[in-house]
């Protein structure tokens, strides 16, 4: 398989941090958070206005990365924003730790979000074991490892498959496909309303036999273009197939935000449990949020996120999950797109969210 990436290859270092003394760290006059279109605790306590009377409360104010200006914007990808707390997908934020950006993991969510090899309505692929031999869509590289999320998504989704079948990406065929610019994080609210799947063109033109499709706007695409769903990754029997970008999910945070400011993140970890708490009791309107949030309609919503997904929103740092992200981490350096290896466990810092977790407890 091709292995080529766009930086060279990966090493590892000895990791040394150098803490910036407190009298030199800027002031946060704006918290920035992430607001990917996907269910998320934090952007429902958005949507809710939770996240922007509490902050008020606390004299700051908050704002979405995705609107800010690209100068800002750009930074959900490295991560070199003080103000910055990050809930999105791992490949970037793994993918900038091991960069050395100074950020550590507080949370960890995880939502089956519509995982499958989509494929034509005539195909025969019904089954990981019919993959064998098939002709696979791969995203060509990005100019960096971090922004190059869409091939590392398709590598693992069809990884996924295969090991349930006992096969690999050895007994499968790339079709490297060209990769569209990346359209800077500041436009993605824009991009939304127009997403463009160029590897389910590619599918239909028959020039590939399968497709990794992720999400609730790319499922209802694939669908509308007559495409059907050969393998229901969701369905496989261990979390451990779904690995991706997005399962599980971090949430992280500048060192410097949480030596000088620890209230701003323990208050943003409140109001997303807060959150979680009242999705798992009114999943309409659970719905009604993310039909806007990923610029699906409710039919592409229904399909992506299955019943019960509303109520397992809360971020953790368990065992399980903690593995899984493991798990990804070791395939993504793996297969290039990490530039050094990192100590995952001294990445996490727990009390964050064990303050969060007793602070709501206490009010109930």
């Amino acid at each position: 398989m091709p292995t080529t990436t766009p930086a060279t290859a990966t090493e590892t270092v000895t990791e040394t941090v150098t803490e910036t003394p407190l009298s030199t760290v800027p002031s946060v006059e704006t918290l920035w958070f992430t607001r990917c279109p996907v269910p998320t605790a934090s952007g429902l306590a958005h949507a809710l206005g939770r996240l922007a009377g509490r902050y008020a409360d606390l004299g700051v104010d908050i704002g979405v990365l995705q609107d800010a200006p690209l100068e800002i914007a750009r930074h959900h990808y490295d991560h070199d924003l003080v103000g910055l707390i990050r809930e999105g997908g791992n490949v970037p934020a793994i993918a900038a730790r091991a960069e050395g950006a100074r950020t550590r993991l507080i949370g960890l969510t995880w939502i089956d979000e519509g995982q499958s090899i989509v494929v034509r309505g005539d195909s025969a692929i019904t089954s990981p074991a019919a993959l064998r031999g098939a002709r696979i869509a791969v995203p060509g590289w990005a100019a960096t490892r971090d922004t190059s999320m869409a091939r590392a998504m398709a590598l693992h989704g069809f990884k996924g498959a295969l090991d349930v079948a006992g096969l690999s990406l050895d007994d499968v065929d790339f079709v490297e496909l060209p990769l569209d610019p990346v359209v800077p994080p500041g436009r993605v609210r824009a991009e939304r309303a127009a997403p463009r799947f160029p590897e389910l063109d590619a599918l239909v033109a028959g020039r590939v036999d399968a497709v990794y499709a992720k999400g609730a706007a790319a499922l209802e695409e694939a669908r509308l273009r007559g495409a059907v769903v050969g393998i229901d990754l969701d369905a496989l029997p261990t979390r451990r197939s779904r690995v991706n970008n997005g399962t599980p999910r971090p949430i992280t945070v500048h060192e410097d935000l949480l030596r000088s400011r620890p209230e701003l993140v323990v208050e943003f970890l409140v109001q997303s449990l807060r959150a979680a708490d009242w999705a798992a009791d009114n999943l309409e309107g659970v719905r009604e949020v993310l039909a806007a949030e990923t610029g699906s309609g409710a039919d592409g919503v229904l399909l992506a996120y299955r019943e019960g997904f509303h109520r397992t929103l809360h971020p953790t740092l368990d065992d399980e999950r903690v593995g899984l992200l493991r798990i990804q981490k070791a395939f993504l350096q793996r297969h290039g797109f990490l530039s050094a290896d990192f100590d995952l466990d001294s990445w996490i810092d727990p009390e964050p969210l064990r303050i969060a977790y007793e602070r709501v407890s206490r009010r109930h």
